[in-house]
């Protein structure tokens, strides 16, 4: 109770003299509000670039964890399963462990009526969980839907390159592409995205829509075996990982096996690819933090030295040499504090606002992360821990001072 009482009345002085000197402190603590206000407008600018890069990789690479899965080969080349075959054992198995999200990935070479060669026509086949798997960007129109797996005329995705080359066309009047390989059909476009190459011309479409159209035993327009990926819980990865593999393994049998193996950029041993981003905000953040200290602690020496004569009269009435210390280090602690509040408010109030959000949004980022926590709380323990550490030499000075010079001052 008596060191409650204690800290209590040190908390007390520290606030009355803050307002007895409120012109000198303000004057102190708006450059350490300002340096609290850019420290945790950083951590939160740094957290936003972290999310951009980690968004640009999953649109790559897939969100973590990332399984691929491919169809196994004999020694001699010759494929051991049918896609179709292949497909039906892997849907099960994906089944039976609950994953929801899973996608096949094919290339194919189609034609489309009066589009130039030189724009270089490549398509990608997927199924409709592809564009939550990889991030898909929509620009206009939507993603592919479990509904236009049921279309009878097929829908394609195309990027903004192959959407300029059509003259871009309003997508609400539901405008067609003319195919000519592998067959005769209109494909309607139903979105626009920005992925691919914007210098050339590229489309999406269903995997099982384009298969329809490739007549029988046609077997020059997909590029490459078709590969299957996954997006399964981090934490089961690798139990999975091992699970599918030996379970389709033994299915197919005939000596298969089957390699499953994650390819988000998580799965990858090398240097933290946001590292470069941490140690940039990380520097700005000290350097602002290290000028507003200097600052705040040019003023409380000056404020000390105006004060001796205070400090030596307190101290002959008895204060003691640690009630003097506390007293002057509780006041640049108490000040730092109520700058860091301000400082904080401020940052959150600059960027939690639809302004920010829409700006983000429109750059291309999807999931705006929110104002993280860690960076307020961080910035308001950076804040005492300033008050204190610029408080402490203050604090020792006037420790030193002895009554009877102080008196005469």
């Amino acid at each position: 109770m008596k060191a409650v009482t204690a800290a209590s009345s040190v908390l007390v002085e520290a606030w009355a003299e803050f307002r007895v000197y409120r012109a000198r402190v303000l004057m102190s603590i708006i450059g350490v509000a300002v340096a609290i206000m850019a420290l945790t407008a950083i951590a939160a600018l740094s957290a936003v670039a972290q999310q951009g890069v980690v968004e640009q990789m999953e649109r790559g690479q897939g969100r973590p964890a990332m399984l691929g899965i491919s169809a196994p080969y004999s020694d001699n080349g010759q494929q051991l399963a049918s896609d179709a075959e292949f497909g039906a054992a892997l849907r099960a198995e994906l089944g039976r462990y609950d994953v929801r999200y899973w996608s096949r990935q094919g290339y194919a070479t189609p034609a489309i009526r009066g589009l130039s060669p030189e724009a270089n026509l490549s398509a990608q086949l997927v199924d409709p969980s592809y564009g939550v798997m990889f991030r898909t960007r929509i620009l206009h129109g939507s993603w592919f839907s479990d509904r236009d797996t049921r279309r009878l005329v097929p829908a394609v995705v195309v990027n903004e390159g192959l959407w300029n080359a059509l003259g871009s066309p309003d997508l609400r009047t539901h405008p067609v592409v003319h195919l000519v390989a592998p067959s005769s059909v209109d494909a309607v476009v139903i979105g626009v995205s920005s992925g691919g190459d914007a210098q050339s011309a590229q489309l999406w479409m269903l995997y099982d829509a384009y298969q329809a159209l490739v007549p029988a035993g046609d077997t020059s327009q997909q590029q490459g075996s078709t590969q299957w990926v996954a997006w399964v819980p981090t934490p089961q990865s690798e139990a999975l990982s091992a699970r599918i593999g030996s379970d389709l393994s033994r299915t197919i049998g005939q000596g298969a096996h089957v390699e499953v193996h994650r390819q988000d950029y998580e799965a990858f041993n090398g240097p933290d690819p946001l590292l470069f981003l941490k140690i940039i905000g990380g520097a700005a953040a000290g350097l602002i933090l290290v000028l507003g200290a200097l600052g705040l602690l040019n003023i409380s020496m000056v404020t000390v030295r105006a004060r001796i004569r205070e400090i030596g009269i307190r101290r002959s009435f008895g204060a003691t040499a640690g009630r003097v210390f506390a007293g002057v280090m509780m006041e640049s602690v108490v000040a730092t504090a109520a700058a860091g509040v301000v400082g904080v408010m401020v940052a959150i109030l600059a960027l939690e606002n639809p302004l920010v959000a829409g700006f983000l949004h429109r750059a291309g980022l999807q999931d705006v992360p929110a104002f993280p926590l860690s960076a307020a709380g961080f910035g308001m323990l950076v804040a005492v821990g300033v008050g204190a550490l610029a408080g402490l030499l203050p604090a020792l000075v006037a420790v030193r001072v002895r009554p009877i010079d102080a008196i005469r001052y």
